[in-house]
């Protein structure tokens, strides 16, 4: 094969043209109306600021801007797998580059499992696109018609006569080359796939064993400093008074600051603090430590979960509200042959990344520069603008990776902590918070307490099914009177039931927010998991059935569930169409059946050890989980974990299962130990020696498989993983023992 090198005076004369290279872009990802690529002019030789996906050099290499965030999920490295294949560009000649926050991106926010299932076409589109352009380019260069070359390893080669070009020499001539319809483009085959469907190795693999990465803590500026905030502890409260004169006299510490109040509704605004502003962390935090504060902490201050998971079962059986229902309950729990019910309680929780929040901030050249660990980008800019009144393109914001997220970093409170504190100051600042602020001040998962009943026929199979739940809401974090679950809460779990019953009433209760609610790793997924997978294991044993049977009994005939259709209940769906992604039974059993196949669950056990199952669709995705357990003496091992996942396509099949096990993972922790308490308004645990999380020596054998990899769209995979784990564990254990536990952290039972 011949490759050609176009000079720079072939460029010129041929095209009359100069420039820096093909610069792809993206005008709306989240457009109704064609969001198509659109070329940007370019004006210097650096795509970053430009906000542009793809940048094709005159040196051949490729740069692709990931504008999801890296925080281990693999984002940084599936977005641009997918744009690469479908240019044809050699992934060793590819640099992909973090995006700033840019409206332009279209939703940055990762979170919600949605990097790949939300994008995964528009990226493919864009890739496709730039293909089309420089294969273009390459026709006109040699006079042929465009289906006489193609795209391959960063080359447009020409099939009559075995020639090629670079990309990085067809890059001036392709940049011109009017942007193709979309209607027009052409798709490369699943089949002919390169990078999609591969395990990819991760991007910055190396420079993140090596310790040459960014994170939120490693951010460092010249005549920066460092603020440890004392925050009241208890939401609502208030500074009354504070004397700083110990503090100041901490060698190091040049200024303490009164943080804003919190005000009624949270929103992300900071919390009601002291802000002790050192040279550096250790002046700071012992600064903070010699502050004297008075507080008013309010009428929270009387707040106790455990009188508040009593309060939840009260409003279950005195006032709850319908959410869904079908047929008659009443007629069906008269007609049932044997009635059984249970109570699931899981309590408050804390994401507890590994990474505590970090931001920093610095106001210069009538701009703000924010380096933080943040999840969602252009949220740190709409709230410094509500929060300082500034039009929200004064602020320029700079991913770090991000060391674990699970939703916390979602929330922008510690950029806008950063913010306040570097518009007083004049000066960069960097907000650090420590392991106690995090456990004890941050975004909490709702404590929740679900009852379910159900009526089972004379051959065993469940005709009725009531169930209740009541925590509180998400979304009195946005607005301060929402006092009961929400309608997209209740669709992680509960009213978006799979199963096929005769009779069906499912209702909801109030419950009062003690302390900032926020979105957790799967959401409330968590504790509608827990109960739904455990009451069915209950009705099994109830039936003398396998639980696996019980399950696909009750799934009945492979359908696409419509909630709104069978319950009256609108279903969010996870934000995706039904078409796209319909609630599939047949999947539900396929992802169950494929783990029991795979997975020894019903092997001849010694006295003490039993398999448990789960099975749970969420973020558009179907896993289930298997688990075996020992338990001697008192104390619970997790022997082996196996799951499988069917999330449609899986772009990285490496990331897939590395993000199932950590699910798994992330909940055994939140099964085993994870519980947070809160007594007269103030969370009691506060670091990992009361709040831990799995060490290497609890953590079992972890076998992943992936099923319908690629005949479905992208589904979710961050979250899906973690809802079936905790019902796993807690069918395990009666399998193993007899006993069993509907409340989670199960450490309150058996040493683990």
């Amino acid at each position: 094969m011949n490759t050609s090198k176009l000079s720079r005076r072939e460029f010129l004369s041929y095209a009359g043209i100069a420039g820096s290279g093909l610069l792809l872009g993206c005008s709306s990802l989240t457009s109704s109306k064609s969001p198509l690529p659109k070329f940007i002019e370019p004006v210097d030789n650096d795509p970053q600021r430009l906000n542009i996906f793809v940048a094709i050099k005159p040196d051949n290499t490729v740069e692709i801007v990931s504008h999801r965030v890296e925080m281990g999920q693999g984002s940084k490295t599936g977005i641009p797998q997918i744009i690469a294949d479908e240019l044809e560009a050699d992934w060793n000649q590819v640099n992909v580059i973090q995006g700033l926050g840019d409206k332009r991106y279209g939703n940055q926010n990762t979170d919600g499992s949605t990097s790949i299932r939300k994008f995964y076409d528009k990226l493919r589109e864009i890739g496709a696109s730039a293909r089309t352009m420089l294969e273009q380019a390459a026709a006109d260069y040699w006079k042929v018609p465009v289906e006489q070359v193609y795209a391959k390893n960063n080359r447009v080669i020409n099939k009559n006569t075995d020639k090629s070009v670079t990309f990085g020499d067809l890059a001036e001539l392709a940049s011109k080359q009017a942007l193709p319809d979309v209607k027009t483009l052409r798709y490369k085959s699943p089949k002919d796939f390169n990078y999609i469907g591969k395990p990819v190795p991760v991007v910055d693999l190396h420079d993140m064993v090596t310790g040459n990465t960014t994170f939120g803590i490693d951010v460092d500026l010249p005549n920066m400093l460092v603020a440890s905030i004392e925050r009241c502890p208890v939401i609502h409260g208030q500074v009354k008074s504070f004397d700083a004169s110990a503090a100041l006299k901490v060698p190091g510490v040049v200024d303490v600051i009164q943080m804003p109040a919190t005000p009624e509704t949270v929103l992300f605004f900071p919390l009601a603090g002291v802000a002790v502003l050192a040279t550096n962390t250790w002046a700071a935090m012992q600064g903070r430590k010699a502050l004297s504060i008075e507080w008013d902490l309010g009428e929270n201050q009387s707040y106790d979960s455990d009188e508040a998971f009593k309060a939840m079962h009260k409003t279950l059986e005195k006032s709850p509200e319908v959410v869904g229902k079908k047929g008659d309950i009443s007629k069906g729990f008269n007609a049932a042959k044997k009635v059984i019910e249970a109570e699931y309680k899981v309590p408050y929780l804390a994401h507890a990344p590994m990474e505590p929040p970090m931001a920093t901030a610095w106001f210069h050249d009538d701009i703000c520069e924010i380096w933080a660990c943040v999840q969602n980008p252009q949220a740190v800019m709409e709230h410094a603008e509500k929060m300082t009144k500034l039009p929200k393109e004064t602020f320029k914001v700079q991913p770090t990776l991000l060391g674990g997220g699970f939703g916390r970093k979602s929330k922008t409170d510690f950029t806008n902590e950063a913010i306040f504190l570097a518009d007083k100051t004049k000066k960069p600042v960097k907000v650090v918070w420590s392991r106690e602020d995090d456990i004890q001040l941050g975004y909490f998962h709702a404590g929740a307490v679900q009852t379910m009943k159900a009526g089972l026929d004379d051959k065993g199979k469940i005709t009725t099914w009531h169930q209740k739940t009541a925590y509180p809401s998400i979304g009195s974090t946005f607005n301060h009177q929402a006092n009961s679950p929400a309608g997209f809460e209740l669709g992680l779990g509960f009213a978006d039931l799979a199963y096929d019953f005769d009779n069906v009433l499912m209702e909801k209760g109030q419950a009062k927010a003690p302390v900032r609610i926020g979105w957790m790793r799967s959401v409330c997924n968590i504790q509608q998991s827990f109960a739904l997978n455990s009451f069915l294991d209950e009705a099994a044993h109830e039936a003398n059935i396998t639980t696996e049977n019980m399950i696909l009994n009750s799934l009945g005939e492979n359908r696409n569930v419509n909630h709104e259709q069978v319950y009256g209940f609108k279903f969010n769906n996870y934000g995706e169409k039904l078409k796209r992604h319909p609630y599939s039974t047949e999947r539900y059993k396929n992802v169950l059946t494929a783990l029991t196949a795979k997975t020894p669950i019903n092997e001849k056990l010694p006295k003490g050890q039993g398999w448990g199952i789960a099975v749970h669709r969420s973020f558009v995705s179907y896993v289930s989980v298997a688990t075996k357990v020992e338990v001697k003496d008192g104390h619970l091992t997790i022997k082996e974990v196996h799951c499988a996942i069917d999330c449609g396509l899986g772009v990285n099949p490496d990331r897939i299962k590395s993000q199932m096990e950590g699910a798994m993972l992330f909940g055994l922790s939140l099964a085993l130990m994870g519980k947070i308490d809160i007594k007269s308004g103030k969370v009691v645990q506060s670091n990992f020696h009361d709040y831990p999380v799995v060490r290497m020596n609890q953590a079992p054998e972890i076998v992943v498989h992936l099923v319908n990899e690629t005949e479905n769209a992208p589904g979710g995979v961050g979250e899906p993983g973690v809802p079936p784990v905790a019902p796993s564990i807690a069918n395990a254990i009666f399998a193993a023992t007899g006993k069993r536990y509907r409340e989670l952290p199960l450490n309150q039972y058996l040493s683990v």
